[in-house]
């Protein structure tokens, strides 16, 4: 019996995805928001696709303040749009 893939939902374009074709995004324990590469790290997730277009929605709909439950600075969004660049997005 095959295993059911594990979807997740970008919070930029709101599509259904596969876990390991989205890059996961966290709130740390300690308030801090990064990237989560590896899909391990401590905290509360959200998920978003390999792309700008997806990080410039989510910035215009606030899908990272809804999913955090806070106002996510713009720096924020400077920083994670700046490491999809470096990821090769």
């Amino acid at each position: 019996m095959a295993k059911n893939p594990v979807l997740r939902r970008c919070i930029g374009c709101g599509e259904s995805k596969d876990k390991q074709q989205l890059i996961r995004i966290i709130r740390t324990p300690e308030g801090t928001i990064e990237l989560d590469a590896t899909g391990k790290k401590n905290g509360r997730g959200a998920y978003i696709c390999r792309s700008q277009d997806c990080l410039k929605q989510a910035m215009k709909t606030k899908g990272l303040d809804r999913s955090f439950k806070m106002a996510v600075p713009q720096e924020i969004y400077d920083r994670l749009s700046k490491e999809l660049m470096e990821l090769g997005t």
